[in-house]
Order: C-alpha cells, then sequence, then structure tokens
C-alpha cells in the first residue's frame, strides 16, 4: 500500500496534478500512512512544495505538528517518526517558491535546532532562499559556514550572485570553484551577455569547450546566442551555428534552432536566417515562423515577411501578439499601410486579439510615416485610456513637423500636455513647427510656457 501511494504521489509531483495530491493527502490521513510514514509525508510535502500553493507545505507541517502532539498525549504505544533533513529541506523550499522568507528562516531555524545545521541539503535549500530574496549577506554566511559543499551549493550561490548584479564576485567564486559543470558554466556566461559583455561571454564559452572539454547543452547555446547577436559577426555566428548543429542540439531543441534565426537575421545575413528556416521543414513552431517574420521586418523585406505570415496561417498555426506586432512592423517598414490595417482586422475580428499600446504604436508609425496623418490621429484616439501612452503621440507630433502639418501639431500637442508636460523635447518641437510656419509670436509664447513649467531638455549626444 505505502508503494502504491509514495508512486501515486510522486507523479502527481512531476505531472503537477495537484487535485490527485490533494486526493492522495486525504488518504493518507484516512488509512493513518500520513502519521506512520515520514517517506510519504516527505513526498506529499516536496508535491506542494513545487506545486502552485506551495502553503498547503506550511498546512501539511502543521497538522502532523497537531497530530503528533494528539498522540504523544494519548496512550497511543504508536512510534512516531520524526522530522528529517528532507523535510526542512521541503519546508524551506516552499517558502522560497511562496516568497516568504520569515517562514523560512523559522523551519532553517528549526532544522538547526535539532541538529541539521551542517547538512548539505538542508543548508543549500537555505543559500537558495537567501539568495532568491536578495538577501546576499545571509546567503554568503550560510554558504561560508557549510562545512561540506557540493557543486549545487556553489551553482546557487553563483547563479544568485549574478541574478542580483554581483557579477564580480560570482566570477571570484567561480575561477575559486573546485569542479565546475555545465550548470556553472552556463550560468556565467548568461551572467557576463545579460549586462552585454558579449566578448567575455564567448571567450568564456570558448574556454569550456576547448580548455576543459566541457560538452554545453541547449541551455548553453540559447545564453550564449544573444552575446553573438550583440556581436554582429558572421564568423562566429556560423561556427556556433556548425557546433550546435554538429553536437545534436538543433535537432534536439527547437528552441535552439529558433535562436539560430534570429542570430543569422542580428547580424546581417537575412539570406542565411531564410535558408535555415526553409531547412528546418516540418519542424518549426510558432517561434520559428514569427522569428524569421521579425528578420525579414528588420531587413525591410516587408512582402516576403506578409508571405511568411500567409505560409504560416496555410500551415496551420495561429498568430499570437508577438507575430502580429512582427507583421506591423513588416508593413511599416516596407510602406504596406493598406495590408497593416487588414492586419489589424484580422488579429481582432478573425483572433480575437485585442491590440496592446506596442501595436497601436506600430500602426500609428506605420500610417504617419505616409503622411496619413488624419488616419493615424484617428487610430491613437482609439486607444483605450488604461493603456494610452505618451509615445505614441510624440511619434504622432513628428510625423506632422515632417509632414508640415500645424494645425494637427497643435491638437496632438494639447493631448501630450494632457498627459506629460514636464519634457521639454515636446515643446522645443512644437516651437520648431511654428517658426516653420513662419508663426514667430506663437513660437515664442511656447519657449516661455517651456521656461515657466521648468521643463527638461535632455542635452543630445554626438557620436563623433
Amino acid at each position: 500500500m505505502e508503494r502504491f501511494l509514495y508512486s501515486l504521489l510522486t507523479n502527481a509531483a512531476s505531472s503537477n496534478l495537484v487535485a490527485i495530491t490533494q486526493q492522495t493527502h486525504s488518504l493518507l490521513l484516512t488509512t493513518g500512512h500520513l502519521i506512520r510514514s515520514i517517506r510519504l509525508f516527505n513526498t506529499l510535502l516536496r508535491s506542494y512544495s513545487l506545486s502552485g500553493s506551495p502553503q498547503k507545505a506550511f498546512s501539511l507541517y502543521n497538522q502532523l505538528q497537531s497530530l503528533y502532539c494528539f498522540h504523544s498525549s494519548s496512550s497511543s504505544s504508536l512510534q512516531l517518526p520524526s522530522f528529517d533533513s528532507f523535510s526542512y529541506t521541503f519546508l524551506i523550499n516552499a517558502a522560497t517558491h511562496a516568497s516568504s522568507l520569515p517562514i523560512g528562516t523559522q523551519f532553517q531555524g528549526r532544522g538547526i535546532k535539532v541538529g541539521f545545521h551542517s547538512h548539505v541539503y538542508v543548508q543549500t535549500a537555505a543559500l537558495n532562499m537567501y539568495t532568491a530574496a536578495g538577501v546576499l549577506s545571509d546567503a554568503l554566511q550560510v554558504f561560508d559556514e557549510m562545512p561540506d559543499r557540493n557543486s549545487v551549493s556553489w551553482n546557487v550561490l553563483i547563479t544568485g550572485l549574478v541574478r542580483w548584479g554581483e557579477l564580480e564576485y560570482a566570477r571570484s567564486l567561480f575561477d575559486e570553484m573546485p569542479e565546475k559543470n555545465v550548470v556553472t558554466w552556463t550560468g556565467m556566461i548568461d551572467g557576463h551577455v545579460r549586462i552585454g559583455r558579449f566578448g567575455e561571454g564567448l571567450s568564456l564559452f570558448q574556454r569550456m569547450v576547448c580548455c576543459e572539454n566541457m560538452k554545453p547543452s541547449e541551455i548553453t547555446i540559447l545564453a550564449l546566442m544573444p552575446a553573438v547577436s550583440g556581436l554582429k559577426d558572421m564568423r562566429v555566428c556560423r561556427l556556433v551555428h556548425c557546433y550546435a548543429e554538429k553536437r545534436g542540439l538543433i535537432a534536439f531543441d527547437i528552441r535552439v534552432a529558433n535562436s539560430v534565426i534570429d542570430t543569422y537575421a542580428k547580424c546581417g545575413c537575412i539570406e542565411s536566417a531564410s535558408r535555415f528556416f526553409e531547412d528546418l521543414m516540418e519542424r518549426k513552431n510558432l517561434v520559428s515562423w514569427t522569428t524569421i517574420i521579425t528578420g525579414l521586418a528588420m531587413h525591410g523585406f516587408g512582402e516576403e515577411a506578409v508571405e511568411r505570415f500567409d505560409r504560416m496561417e496555410k500551415a496551420g498555426w495561429k498568430p499570437n501578439r508577438v507575430t502580429f506586432l512582427s507583421v506591423f512592423n513588416a508593413c511599416s517598414h516596407g510602406g504596406l499601410v493598406d495590408q497593416g490595417l487588414k492586419f489589424l482586422e484580422k488579429m481582432v475580428n478573425e483572433y480575437q486579439i485585442l491590440p496592446d499600446i506596442k501595436h497601436y504604436g506600430c500602426l500609428v508609425d506605420m500610417l504617419a510615416r505616409l503622411g496619413r496623418l488624419e488616419e493615424a490621429e484617428n487610430l491613437a484616439l482609439e486607444i483605450p485610456t488604461e493603456i494610452a501612452n505618451v509615445v505614441v503621440w510624440r511619434t504622432l507630433l513628428g510625423a506632422c513637423s515632417f509632414h508640415d502639418n500645424v494645425e494637427m501639431a497643435e491638437r496632438v500637442t494639447r493631448k501630450i500636455m494632457e498627459m506629460e508636460r514636464g519634457y521639454g523635447g515636446d515643446y522645443v518641437l512644437m516651437h520648431n513647427i511654428f517658426v516653420g510656419a513662419g508663426r514667430f509670436g506663437d513660437a515664442e509664447k511656447f519657449r516661455k510656457l517651456m521656461h515657466q513649467r521648468n521643463a527638461i531638455k535632455l542635452p543630445g549626444q554626438s557620436a563623433i
């Protein structure tokens, strides 16, 4: 019976089947297994700690405490098991997932009190809790006081330091670490890439592969690819692509394939991106289609992007918000205004997707670029109040300046002033529009208004 219940709980946890976990919990109470078997208790505890309701782990702990008290005060001769290191490990993990540091520190304290101060799993769970909460001083103290550390302990601390911006400290620990694994290397590569230190991220990857003879995982490649994009080095892009292909990572994980498409496009070779995309054959997913549409839009191939969108629909894929944003960008950069408006209609009516501010901003820009200012203004006025953004109106004001539409510029500026009065750039642009129209008196009034409201104009920067 116990073996069956253990198997049931383990499967429920791995599949995140909360209802089965709760039903099994009730069965354990009814049969008395909950109080007799610490193994089943810990398995149930782990299931709750990994679920969407980790607080249930605390309720379970309190429930068992109450049962222990009841049986201890009765004349029952039942031999009660004690909470072990796994109990405290799972309870601390539950506190981490529940973002409840005070409760987690209580369980850490109880674990120390009953003799688990040197237990690597309990202390690693505490280490993870403190790094997740950003309490790095306590995390470092736990780490320093650990008599035994395993690779997980090192990785938890290094990853936590990277996450909170302490890259140099993380790098010093990384260099000290006796035995690094793929997770360690990937974490350090990711940390450098995230803050734009692309060259160092790439150097770490080269050292990992060439010097340490370590085999990167698909996660390593995904962490590295933004560095390749940032460096815009086609040679490096091809080398990483070939390496991932040779290691079987592209065949293993479509995310790696999609990152290759994205990286080729960002490195300036849309031909290689398109060729690789076509080579994926039936393996393409929605992200694959969206990525190639984005790449084509980036390079100004509006008609090709629209053609890919049509093919995607025929292949049975339903576009999402990101896909529509990509095709809107393609229409904007390709001057395909009417097609862009048809896509908006399709998005709302056929797929029941409401546009967000990014969609509106892209479409307003698309219309404004070709001088269809009234349509752009009407679309901007349709933006729901709760998502309205001054940037959209500034885009339209810039278009009014370019197309010498002073009357609309005045309306747009009034709208901007309703939303934000403190940015001097709006005043300067309107001042220049008035000057261009020969309305010098109005221009001077606007300049004075800027000073009266103490509006700030950010200084320009030169790349020379």
